[in-house]
């Protein structure tokens, strides 16, 4: 299967669903709740229906994993989709949230696409290829020291029936890094790092879509990405932490008395 076509759907894919959720943001929406912090909304269906059928009317064997309907089997090849990666961002208005899409073979990232359509931003990487912003190449930041760093980290949405892990972590680097943001976007925070504006981002209990696309953006970026015990980041590890490689040791550091959480 040639990769060209794999790419071209995948950024028309995006294009699609991003088109639907920019032109969506700052109207009334429909809200629902999966949670007590977690929503979903019209658009999120929307944008998700809208990249999914596109992907099946070219790869009509393929498997897909999204955020907002049931699994679909197929091949060893699989897409991995979150149609807003933010929506909590999206549904009040606060312009930070993405389009997000992974491909894979037969287990390994292969290729992924992140797509902000506020900003008109769309990070792209390819297997052994580079990662890019806008068809310009991007790699990790070169700040060595977890003092000099700009962090960001996320709560995952357990948050209430188990706040002080959270508020520990969030302890731990208050004091030892240049500061400490939180975007509300995984996507983003994973895509930030990979081109630099982020040094290192930590965060426990993304879901395959949240992580999926950043992964190998990253990776092709030069970055590092583990559990915080050191091991190689998985979809399914509810630990991950991604750096420009020269603080992760640091981080890690930092993160160890976490590394049995789960």
């Amino acid at each position: 299967m040639k990769n060209a076509k794999i790419k071209s759907t995948l950024l028309k894919a995006l294009a699609r669903a991003g088109k639907i959720v920019r032109s969506n943001f700052g109207k009334k929406q429909r809200i629902a709740k999966k949670g007590e912090f977690n929503l979903v909304t019209e658009i999120d269906k929307a944008s998700e229906k809208a990249a999914v059928e596109l992907i099946l009317k070219h790869f009509p064997h393929h498997s897909i994993l999204a955020e907002e309907s049931p699994a679909v089997a197929g091949s060893g090849c699989r897409w991995i989709i979150d149609p807003i990666d933010g929506t909590t961002n999206f549904a009040h208005g606060f312009p930070i949230f993405s389009v997000s899409i992974g491909f894979e073979r037969n287990g390994r990232l292969e290729m992924g696409g992140i797509l902000d359509p506020t900003r008109n931003e769309l990070f792209f990487a390819e297997r052994g290829k580079g990662a890019f912003l806008n068809g310009t190449r991007i790699h990790v930041s070169r700040t060595k020291m977890l003092s000099n760093a700009l962090v960001v980290t996320g709560f995952p949405y357990d948050r209430k029936e188990n706040p002080e892990d959270y508020l520990d972590m969030l302890r731990v680097f208050l004091t030892k890094v240049q500061c400490i943001r939180r975007t509300g976007s995984a996507s983003i925070d994973l895509c930030y790092v990979a081109c630099g504006r982020f040094d290192g981002y930590y965060e426990m209990k993304l879901a395959p879509w949240d992580k999926a696309a950043g992964i190998i953006i990253v990776e092709e970026a030069g970055g590092r990405l583990t559990d915080f015990s050191g091991h190689p980041l998985t979809l399914v590890g509810p630990q991950n932490l991604a750096t420009n490689g020269r603080i992760h040791r640091e981080m890690l550091q930092m993160l160890k008395s976490f590394k049995n959480l789960k």
